[in-house]
């Protein structure tokens, strides 16, 4: 269960740069350092650390909805947009409170490139390692281990005690020196899934269409889930009236109450102002009804929803994207 303390780090990295730091500025000096710190150490965060966390204060996020990253450059930024020219001595003293963590080093690695490191390790290792790190990333370490080693790992944990600086200084050590190659590395992801996608949305149709239609032959699911990254649901704010008006005859009001819930104002009032004021009223009375909702149940209808609109778009009823041989206007990932 993550702490307070790393959930306020959560929703802050969550809000726009410029809310989060109106709240900070706000705050005492000790409550501005112990949060950057935590947001310094919080690394990589998934949708379902950030949704835990925004429900436990009962605050709809109206951003952010997917995995994010905190960082120390992350804090910085913050700190300096809050307290201006005296962020300093305070970013000072959140880098030094980092480099004396264990395995503070390990903050810079892919989980992956660290678990080809200690996957040959005793259990007893590499649980002393993965206490030490965030619980998100310690995850992605357990679920490359085989079965077996996950359960002694996790037993392990589960009935560690104190430790010796002196051990853990010795294998924290004895790991940075190992990986010392792979820490001084950057690597920049290519190619995937987003790449086949952002390459189609600015393909002519005809293009598009036939390497789909031959790619499913082999992997329809590959297919699907590039269609689902070539049209997202805030694109529909890119939609022309036209088509705007052909979606909301193929969605429930219902739908559009869940699914508007997060999405950029600009969106919104995309989708009211295509409504008659009257059936824009009953839309924002449903909003409003709803309350705060779980992020997951949001995008399962956003998803619904995008369905709905690539059917659309297939049948021929509206135009999504496309190059200039449709007339159509490319879609930017």
């Amino acid at each position: 269960m993550a702490s307070n303390l790393r959930k306020a780090a959560i929703v802050m990295m969550s809000l726009p740069r410029d809310e989060a730091a109106q709240i900070m500025a706000k705050f005492n000096p000790k409550q501005v350092e112990s949060l950057s710190i935590e947001i310094a150490k919080l690394g990589r965060f998934t949708s379902q650390d950030q949704e835990e966390a925004i429900l436990a204060f009962a605050d709809a996020n109206p951003h952010a909805l997917g995995g994010s990253m905190g960082g120390l450059d992350a804090a910085q930024a913050l700190l300096e947009q809050a307290l201006g020219e005296e962020a300093s001595g305070t970013v000072a003293s959140i880098r030094h409170s980092l480099e004396s963590l264990p395995f503070s080093f390990l903050k810079q690695v892919d989980p992956q490139n660290l678990l080809t490191f200690i996957n040959d390790e005793h259990p007893q290792t590499i649980a002393l390692i993965l206490s030490h790190l965030a619980p998100a990333y310690g995850a992605q370490v357990i679920a490359g281990l085989t079965t077996d080693r996950q359960l002694a790992v996790i037993s392990r944990i589960a009935n560690m005690g104190q430790t010796s600086p002196e051990i853990i200084e010795q294998v924290e050590s004895g790991l940075e020196k190992r990986m010392a190659a792979v820490v001084s590395q950057s690597f920049a992801a290519a190619g995937g899934i987003p790449s086949v996608a952002q390459i189609l949305n600015v393909c002519d149709r005809q293009t598009e269409k036939s390497l789909l239609e031959n790619l499913s032959q082999d992997d329809p699911e590959l297919v699907e889930e590039i269609r689902r990254l070539m049209f997202v649901f805030e694109d529909i704010n890119k939609l022309g009236d036209k088509d705007i008006q052909a979606i909301l005859k193929n969605v429930e009001t219902s739908q559009w109450a869940m699914a508007l819930k997060g999405v950029s104002p600009e969106l919104r009032q995309k989708i009211l102002g295509n409504m008659s004021q009257r059936a824009a009223a009953m839309l924002e009375e449903e909003m409003e009804y709803l309350g705060p909702v779980r992020l997951s149940e949001v995008e399962a209808i956003q998803t619904q929803i995008v369905d709905i609109v690539r059917r659309l778009e297939e049948t021929g009823e509206i135009t999504v994207g496309g190059g200039a041989d449709d007339g159509g206007d490319a879609f930017i990932s």
